[in-house]
């Protein structure tokens, strides 16, 4: 399982059925005692057949009622417990800001585990022999990708990033072997990323995906990323994927960085450098 428990049963996964659900309920409601619980017990407070209760926790990747319980409680021990993070309209300042932060920092940690070192190396091998790189994203996921590019120009390799669909299509067409497509989604389900992800590899240039496990962007990709971050996309509710994927980018440029080896550091000491004539000195900001 690649998400926090507890997070990815709020967001009312796709995977559980109309009973199952009735499941997921009794357990947001109470943590804590679904872990004391037996099977016979949640079955009863749920109102559903004891084959329901393992039907539930297979969905969830678990292999029976054991092993779901021993991961909701490994959940509950990460310091990041199971609140309501989806901000309400009657929400005071205080209450809207904990619910952001928590939300934020909770996908960070389920990343940080989540997260496949093997898939995550080979990317920046990829990246630090690319002939070129191209970043693309789509809405929330656009403004990562620019900063992509902002943190990946300075190492020396041709980069550039797409946020409208035509140029996405036409620029994964003209792409050669050794060049690197980075592709960032949420979701992983946006058709033209998908087809533009088959255009890059049919190209001959290797795609790496930011995206969610088991997506189609993901079956397309050369080499995955695969995090998963539940959100509730309704109007109050910021997107802490996008946090998420910009803190891989950050693993990601750091890793090419250091895969260039020290004599590349005089080049970024360089291009810092330059920037020291357009900020006042401390003294004179005084």
């Amino acid at each position: 399982m690649t998400a926090n428990i507890l997070d990815r049963l709020k967001s009312n996964p796709s995977c559980l059925s109309k009973s199952e659900r009735k499941v997921a309920v009794v357990i947001l409601n109470d943590p804590n005692k679904a872990i004391r619980s037996s099977i016979a017990s949640l079955a009863k407070a749920a109102d559903v057949s004891e084959p329901t209760v393992n039907r539930f926790c297979r969905s969830l990747d678990c292999t029976g009622f054991p092993d779901f319980k021993l991961k909701l409680a490994q959940c509950l021990a990460t310091g990041t417990p199971y609140v309501n993070r989806n901000v309400e309209p009657n929400d005071r300042v205080e209450d809207y800001s904990s619910k952001i932060f928590e939300a934020t920092m909770s996908a960070i940690s389920d990343a940080k585990r989540s997260i496949d070192p093997n898939a995550l190396s080979r990317a920046v091998d990829a990246l630090s022999q690319a002939r070129r790189i191209e970043f693309y994203g789509l809405g929330a996921s656009g403004s990562v990708a620019m900063d992509a590019q902002h943190k990946f120009f300075r190492l020396n390799t041709p980069c550039v990033h797409y946020t409208d669909v035509l140029q996405q299509r036409m620029a994964a067409a003209a792409a050669k072997p050794g060049d690197v497509v980075v592709i960032i989604s949420n979701t992983g389900r946006t058709i033209s990323l998908v087809e533009t992800a088959q255009i890059a590899r049919d190209s001959g240039a290797t795609v790496i995906a930011l995206t969610s496990p088991h997506s189609p962007l993901a079956a397309n990709s050369n080499i995955l990323l695969g995090v998963d971050s539940p959100e509730n996309t309704d109007m109050y509710t910021p997107m802490t994927s996008r946090i998420v994927h910009l803190t891989l980018l950050d693993v990601m440029a750091t890793g090419v960085t250091l895969k260039l080896g020290p004599e590349f550091q005089s080049h970024l000491k360089r291009i810092k450098a330059a920037l020291t004539d357009t900020r006042y000195k401390l003294e004179d900001a005084d």
